[in-house]
């Protein structure tokens, strides 16, 4: 078993098929099929089902899981190879989801090149779901995340905010200081597109309160979500401060009555994992800058 193979498995799995994962890892179809195969061939198990789109089986479930820590551990060693001998590429892997990165992180983003002009930061913009999935797998050293995050990560707090629901003008809880979440069951709700974590705060916070929202739409943009809401097709939820930054004559923001629909960004990163010099510093810019973020 060599990591090539372990990386041409995971790529088969992470790109839902052989065609995109060999552009991914620059091979040929043929070669990722060999590799994947000669892995099966190696382990005594089938970890791909063929007639169903390639999904995996138990088996793959488990070597899946393993390959992702093996490759992982592997960036580990060259990116802490590489300082010891004082390369210091100076390279900082970062994800950074949409909902409120404008807001935390561009003033950030400024200081740290100015302090640090000579490290070359690659950034990957995704929801938070995907992020983590790249964080395990060793493609980026540090993402922000929503809280709770699983025990396999480490973590820095960055800023809580409560969760408000942006209402049309013309619905009765625009009246009141704030809403029951059960006040707005039977609004449309227009949500995020999957892979965003502040979908599941929601639906969790409407399965505590015991239903289920009937979706009316779900999108990646803040103004389009914020615009839905004006022309009354539904409820919209957004953490404070990004909605008092979207203000809409025609939509009104409402406080809602449960404290644990709370948004709670945070710096994460794998448990245990090495990190570089610019990761270090990056972690370090945050804290240091925390009383500075907006309130």
């Amino acid at each position: 078993m060599n990591l090539r193979t372990l990386q041409a498995f995971v790529e088969v799995v992470r790109q839902g098929g052989f065609s995109q994962a060999a552009k991914t890892i620059h091979a040929t179809q043929s070669t990722v099929s060999k590799a994947v195969k000669q892995l099966e061939d190696e382990l005594g198990a089938v970890l791909l089902d063929r007639s169903d789109r390639n999904t995996l089986t138990a088996a793959g479930e488990i070597v899946y899981r393993r390959a992702l820590a093996m490759l992982a551990e592997r960036d580990d060693l060259l990116t802490e190879l590489d300082e010891l001998r004082g390369l210091k590429r100076g390279v900082l892997r970062l994800g950074l989801p949409p909902i409120g990165s404008s807001i935390l992180f561009a003033p950030v983003f400024a200081a740290y090149r100015n302090q640090h002009p000579d490290i070359d930061i690659r950034l990957i913009e995704h929801g938070s779901k995907r992020l983590e999935e790249l964080l395990l797998a060793g493609e980026l050293e540090i993402v922000a995340s929503l809280l709770p995050v699983a025990e396999d990560f480490e973590w820095q707090d960055v800023r809580r905010e409560p969760i408000v629901a942006l209402l049309p003008l013309s619905h009765p809880a625009t009246e009141g200081s704030a809403a029951a979440l059960s006040d707005l069951a039977a609004l449309p709700f227009i949500l995020f597109e999957s892979g965003f974590a502040l979908n599941q705060i929601i639906l969790d916070a409407c399965a505590r309160r015991g239903f289920t929202p009937e979706i009316a739409v779900r999108s990646s943009q803040i103004d389009f979500i914020v615009e839905l809401v004006a022309t009354g097709m539904g409820v919209g939820f957004l953490p404070r401060m990004i909605a008092e930054q979207r203000r809409h004559p025609a939509v009104r923001l409402v406080p809602i009555e449960d404290e644990q629909m709370e948004w709670h960004m945070a710096l994460v990163w794998r448990r245990g994992a090495y990190l570089s010099h610019a990761a270090k510093a990056w972690l370090e810019l945050v804290r240091s800058r925390g009383t500075a973020l907006p309130k």
